[in-house]
């Protein structure tokens, strides 16, 4: 059990990554919250996280306003009595389209969930962290925060944005016994912003022009994603801070 005892917080952990992560961390005896926007998805990820003999509770919130933020690090405390990792999985994107054609509003969610969330859950969490003693920070970034492609320029830059950010934090927080690291995957056409990533349907040759730039052929899973958080929030990477794993095949272009 790598995780035993910990409580952990997933955000966006009502499908795709953000249940896989979810699912992971329980199997390794941690005592997660899963939060969604969606509490349908969200109970249901904690039913089958308890049918396999998990610890988790579900809190709705919106990681985009404080005082949602603010609600469910204090549910995390409240039920579990303590946090130790805050996993900032919530993620948005615009359709794949031209810079100049996005909107003004798709913009502002693209940055709301994305980077926003980061800065509110660390208001709210950093305290919670301290009174344990100290704990991490997972932030679920992309590959194309590191090497971006035409058409989801707004998007690319948001998850540019998560990582600096995480890598200063980590600078900043580390002394606190704090630590902040990413992970950044490769495009998963599982996720419910799959089509969106594409620029619509998922047709075969959509997916293989993406199959493509992997080096070994083929698309990254929600598996192997939480394979990866699982190491982060573990005392095995207790001197890992201000890194980015890159769960990505070695994509190269």
């Amino acid at each position: 059990m790598r995780v035993e005892h910990k409580s952990i917080i997933v955000t966006g952990a009502g499908n795709g990554i953000g249940e896989g992560i979810a699912k992971r961390l329980a199997a390794e005896g941690a005592q997660v919250l899963v939060n969604d926007i969606n509490a349908a998805a969200g109970e249901a990820v904690v039913a089958q996280i308890r049918a396999a003999g998990g610890v988790a509770q579900f809190y709705a919130a919106d990681v985009t306003h404080s005082a949602s933020m603010q609600a469910l690090v204090a549910a995390a405390e409240r039920h579990f009595g303590k946090l130790d990792v805050m996993v900032n999985n919530a993620g948005w994107t615009h359709r794949n389209q031209s810079a100049l054609d996005v909107s003004e509003a798709d913009f502002d969610k693209c940055y709301a969930v994305n980077m926003k969330s980061i800065y509110l859950a660390t208001l709210h969490a950093v305290p919670a962290l301290r009174r344990n003693g100290g704990g991490s920070f997972i932030n679920i970034a992309s590959t194309a925060g590191v090497r971006p492609r035409p058409g989801l320029s707004w998007y690319n830059g948001s998850k540019g944005a998560v990582i600096t950010t995480s890598k200063s934090l980590a600078a900043e927080l580390g002394p606190e016994n704090i630590r902040v690291n990413c992970i950044n995957p490769v495009f998963n056409p599982e996720t419910g912003l799959s089509q969106a990533f594409a620029g619509g349907t998922l047709t075969e040759e959509r997916l293989a022009k993406f199959r493509a730039s992997i080096p070994l052929g083929r698309f990254s899973s929600a598996l192997d994603v939480a394979n990866a958080a699982l190491y982060l929030a573990s005392d095995e990477a207790a001197f890992i801070s201000g890194v980015c794993i890159e769960v990505d095949g070695g994509r190269c272009v």
